[in-house]
């Protein structure tokens, strides 16, 4: 009778623990939520961020050589491609002379391999080869972007596409993707693949890569769930609908780049809008990630400005996530991944600790108040504030 009774109160210890770190844990972040009343000017982020970024060169003689972290100290290729990216974002690469533009496009320029993808081997591990949500192919996109930003193209072709210009081969490596386990994991090689044919489609004048972009375009639209507008199965809990918006963004970006018009908006915006929490991020943990944030923004805001559907609710939630990501930025001019929380991006070279800002989620964030300031009207952030790169990916913008 004792060691139950022990075992029922060491439960109800536990249990207020749990309680009692949940409430402090909120408490935290909606303390640093008030720091925002009227949220910090664009102006004034920008000169922030500008110089967060500028603290993240290394003592390298080589244009472009930064590194992830404040904490880190070997350059990486994923940071040097963030730091274009964000920059661009601000209207900041202008200030770049052209010998300077064309020494940071030769550094990037100089990881690319036989093959047409990039490899930095300062990053190098097992799954920089299979995964998409970081590695190889990601990071190839994120080049794409970059050389765009500095007014340039990748030099060679993508040798690895190769079998995708296949029709038939395109369509059978879909279909055997594990969309039911792992769609938002599916999604980013998805997206990968189909933003590389776009690129080779408008950038390398590849006339087969059209066609198998249309093909893999109406695939999807036919996996496409016409009850919730989402791929992979199961939206009937918080954690897999997050995971549904997740998967979806990746593949929207691809209709939305093509000006393709996306099915069932509608059911897209309501359950997007489900994944908002009460502390305005887009996550079922409330110190959502800079990915979980953008991953709902991105489409509600390319949604709204083609879409009367649900506005003033819409416009709403964006409003709340709009001081939410900015709780996430320091007072360093960086942003953190996930509030409160440390994270490795991949690899060693690419990890930041508890509340460090770090390249990665700088410019995801930065991306999110871009798209934000063009669906809300917020006292100080103009909507023509940003620059836009016209390059398959993430950082492209019509309207």
């Amino acid at each position: 009778m004792l060691t139950a009774a022990k075992k029922i109160f060491d439960r109800y210890v536990r249990d207020c623990r749990y309680h009692l770190h949940a409430f402090q844990f909120e408490r935290s972040l909606r303390k640093r939520l008030e720091m925002f009343p009227h949220l910090i000017s664009f102006d004034d982020l920008r000169s922030n961020t500008l110089d967060y970024l500028a603290s993240m060169i290394t003592s390298s003689n080589a244009q472009g050589c930064y590194r992830y972290a404040s904490s880190q100290r070997v350059p990486v290729l994923y940071a040097s491609l963030y730091a274009v990216l964000a920059r661009h974002l601000y209207g900041d690469i202008k200030n770049l002379t052209n010998d300077e533009c064309e020494a940071w496009s030769a550094y990037i320029c100089a990881f690319q391999e036989d093959d047409g993808l990039f490899r930095d081997p300062a990053v190098a591990n097992e799954i920089a080869e299979i995964e998409d949500w970081w590695g190889w192919r990601h990071m190839t996109l994120h080049v794409a972007m970059a050389l765009s930003a500095l007014g340039t193209i990748v030099p060679s072709p993508f040798v690895f596409l190769e079998p995708f210009f296949d029709p038939d081969y395109l369509v059978s490596w879909l279909a055997t993707r594990d969309w039911d386990r792992r769609p938002d994991f599916v999604s980013n090689e998805v997206q990968n693949i189909g933003a590389l044919l776009q690129y080779c489609r408008d950038f390398h004048n590849d006339v087969r890569a059209g066609h198998v972009v249309d093909c893999l375009l109406d695939w999807l639209e036919a996996e496409q769930d016409p009850e919730t507008g989402l791929w992979g199965g199961s939206c009937d809990t918080p954690p897999l609908l997050s995971r549904g918006v997740q998967t979806g963004y990746h593949l929207w970006l691809l209709f939305f780049y093509d000006a393709r018009p996306v099915k069932y908006e509608q059911r897209i915006v309501d359950n997007v809008l489900k994944t908002q929490n009460k502390l305005g991020g887009f996550g079922v943990s409330l110190n959502s990630s800079a990915c979980e944030d953008i991953d709902s923004i991105d489409p509600l805001v390319r949604i709204l400005s083609i879409s009367d559907y649900r506005r003033e609710e819409v416009q709403s939630a964006l409003r709340r996530a709009f001081k939410w990501v900015l709780a996430n930025v320091n007072e360093d001019g960086g942003f953190v991944f996930r509030r409160n929380e440390p994270f490795v991006y991949g690899h060693e070279h690419m990890a930041s600790s508890e509340n460090e800002s770090a390249m990665f989620p700088t410019w995801f964030r930065t991306l999110s108040l871009a798209y934000l300031s063009q669906a809300v009207d917020i006292p100080g952030w103009p909507a023509d504030g940003w620059q836009w790169i016209r390059c398959p990916g993430y950082q492209f913008w019509t309207n």
